[in-house]
């Protein structure tokens, strides 16, 4: 059921809305057909269209990075700036490098992905939209180090500044959630990150 529909028969949302961005309008339709049809999918194919088709009803963006004009980096700010509270994954062709540290994503996929991941990680960003913001951050970090460990090698890690923060931060935020969750110790915690 379209937005428009749904709100001239007065009827609430109660689907999650997937916002589906990419600059090849047949891979946005893809992505958009390999999730369930209990979700509202919204797709776009530029940044423009993106930021007019995000509002407060969208709870997942599956965001490409490399477009024209405005780029998924660019697109991602601006959701951060508007304030919107919707969590973000980068689904893109673009190999990351350590500038991904300082962007506000939840997630990174590198093309190409199937249908699984999609849905997978939708499912999951769903899920983490349940949890607080420290804990939406742990996630958040540890993705990129995880992202990271899996396209460089240890000694590029082992002398990055960027990453030592990242692993850094996320020892931070372990520490504090521990303390927030009184009992959890490490393995439990990294459980409940896994399960998502």
């Amino acid at each position: 059921m379209s937005t428009e529909s749904a709100a001239e028969e007065g009827l609430d949302r109660d689907e999650p809305v997937v916002l589906v961005v990419d600059d090849e309008a047949n891979v946005a339709e893809a992505y958009g057909l390999w999730l369930p049809d209990d979700y509202e999918v919204r797709t776009a194919t530029n940044g423009e269209q993106a930021l007019n088709a995000a509002d407060e009803d969208v709870d997942v963006v599956l965001l490409d990075r490399h477009m024209p004009d405005l780029s998924g980096d660019d697109v991602l700010e601006r959701l951060r700036e508007r304030g919107l509270d919707c969590r973000v994954a980068m689904v893109t062709a673009v190999d990351p490098d350590f500038d991904i540290a300082e962007l506000p994503f939840d997630a990174y996929l590198t093309k190409p992905v199937d249908r699984d991941e999609i849905q997978e990680t939708v499912e999951t960003l769903l899920e983490l939209s349940s949890f607080g913001e420290q804990s939406r951050q742990f996630f958040a970090v540890s993705q990129k180090i995880a992202t990271l460990e899996s396209e460089k090698r240890a000694s590029e890690l082992e002398d990055n500044d960027t990453y030592q923060q990242l692993v850094a931060r996320r020892e931070e935020l372990d520490a504090d959630l521990e303390d927030a969750v009184g009992g959890m110790d490490d393995d439990d915690l990294e459980a409940a990150f896994r399960d998502l």
